[in-house]
């Protein structure tokens, strides 16, 4: 079940606040996404690298040139997200993100 995630690096986000979210994290400010929404918001530029983003809902976010090559995507949807230059985890399968990215099927991530 999605959950609206009320904590601080959240709030930046759900902002837009991209600069602020990566300041904190620069500074090592906690990052707890899991389950979050993120439906339709701007979040190029976002520092995503490492976080674990299983059960999050990117639909119509713009995603592009994010680093998610160490993220757990684990039953995440990105239906409709743009998604241009985004770096994935080399053992997701291009069938994978094709299919969550068309038809917003949750992506399943290779045991």
């Amino acid at each position: 079940m999605l959950k609206e995630n009320a904590s601080e690096m959240y709030q930046y986000l759900q902002d837009e606040n991209i600069e602020a979210f990566n300041q904190a994290r620069a500074n090592g400010l906690a990052v707890s996404l899991k389950d979050s929404v993120f439906r339709g918001l701007n979040l190029k530029g976002a520092n995503l690298n490492g976080i674990d983003l299983s059960g999050c809902h990117f639909k119509s976010a713009d995603l592009r040139g994010a680093d998610l090559r160490n993220c757990n995507l684990d039953g995440c949807s990105i239906f409709n997200a743009k998604i241009s230059g985004v770096f994935f985890p080399a053992s997701l399968s291009a069938d994978e993100i094709n299919l969550s990215l068309l038809h917003g099927t949750r992506i399943r991530m290779p045991a």
